[in-house]
């Protein structure tokens, strides 16, 4: 089962796609796992239903399935290259087909994907959106672990927006119903999140031992990129407290899990924990291995969005060095990624990057 992490920026799903062309019912995913209080829903089970009443002629069903399930796999395809616009693109386009077809099931799981793509580009009135009407998906299916993701997902974004108490609020909501349903994988995911959000109240200590609960129940799932997710967390809670020893041991050992597993998500995470926290301590050279090891691993995927973050962080660690002219450098190529992915808003961060290193 393929599921979505939290992370900073993203979203999660417990939806797997891949399952789909083998049941279409199958819910997989964890987007970053959000929501705002239980607050009536922008579109609601119900509206969602009426949709599919329409009976569908039985002839070209097979193929018209097939035309939904290929369109979710190029999206797939296009996300892991970092050309997120086009994913979209290619799942709305799958979702009109599910649509057509009446399969609200796979209408949940495209639903997730979106979700996930729209984090990324920061768009998150859209994400919201079909983060809600995936849980109402949910909802109006009774399914209940399905139900525990999205609430996981609404609470993702309301940590995007900086509400932190709404999010523990709902991620224990969450937790509840896991709990009540002794799905070990839920308890896991929500628990994680829910030190994600105590951390971001700021209370590190607590949140480290919510998350020492939560690698419990991912040991058990025998989930390592959940696993390999949540020592990601425990690093960045470790760096806020600021205890290198225990920051490094984290993020080390979300590292080797996410190699051995061939995650590349939670290894390019790992690896940006651990420039940080070399940094923070003036161990530059080390810093500047691992960001070598993260470009070329970016390049390796032909993901261009890591690419352009791979660039990004040299230019910010040439800049803390005081050598502009070789963060300039790095941050024009990071532009010009930028400018190639189509995303404006990081365009305009960077060059501010650079105006401000002029006035510097």
């Amino acid at each position: 089962m393929k599921q979505w992490h939290l992370l900073p920026g993203h979203i999660i799903g417990h939806t797997s796609y891949r399952l789909l062309i083998f049941k279409s019912s199958a819910f997989y995913f964890l987007l970053f796992t959000f929501y705002f209080f239980l607050t009536p829903l922008a579109v609601k089970a119900g509206d969602i239903t009426e949709q599919f009443h329409s009976p569908t002629k039985k002839s070209g069903l097979r193929s018209t399935r097939d035309d939904g399930d290929t369109l979710l796999r190029i999206g797939e395809q296009q996300y892991a290259k970092g050309t997120t616009h086009k994913a979209i693109a290619s799942w709305l386009e799958a979702l009109e087909v599910y649509h057509a077809i009446g399969d609200l099931g796979a209408v949940g799981i495209t639903y997730d994907l979106l979700g996930k793509a729209y984090v990324r580009l920061g768009r998150y009135k859209e994400a919201e959106d079909a983060i809600r009407r995936r849980l109402a998906i949910a909802r109006d299916l009774k399914d209940f672990q399905a139900q525990i993701f999205g609430l996981n997902n609404i609470a993702t974004l309301m940590l995007q927006r900086g509400q932190f108490a709404a999010a523990s609020s709902t991620l224990t909501d969450a937790l509840k119903i896991a709990r009540k349903l002794n799905d070990i994988e839920g308890q896991g995911l929500s628990l994680s999140n829910l030190g994600l959000a105590t951390a971001r109240l700021g209370d590190y200590n607590k949140a480290i031992k919510i998350y020492e609960k939560a690698l419990i129940f991912r040991r058990q799932s025998r989930d390592p990129i959940g696993e390999a997710n949540t020592l990601n967390h425990v690093g960045d809670a470790y760096l806020g407290i600021g205890n290198y020893q225990d920051t490094i041991g984290a993020y080390g050992a979300a590292l080797r899990i996410a190699k051995a597993t061939r995650d590349r998500t939670n290894e390019l995470r790992a690896i940006d924990g651990l420039v940080s926290a070399h940094r923070s301590v003036g161990r530059y050279q080390r810093a500047f291995d691992l960001l070598q090891q993260r470009l070329l691993l970016a390049k390796d995927l032909r993901n261009l969005r890591e690419q352009l973050n791979s660039f990004e962080s040299y230019g910010k660690l040439y800049e803390q060095l005081g050598q502009f002219s070789t963060a300039r450098n790095f941050y024009e190529r990071a532009i010009l990624l930028a400018r190639k992915l189509q995303d404006s808003q990081k365009e305009v961060l960077l060059l501010d990057k650079l105006t401000q290193m002029v006035y510097r």
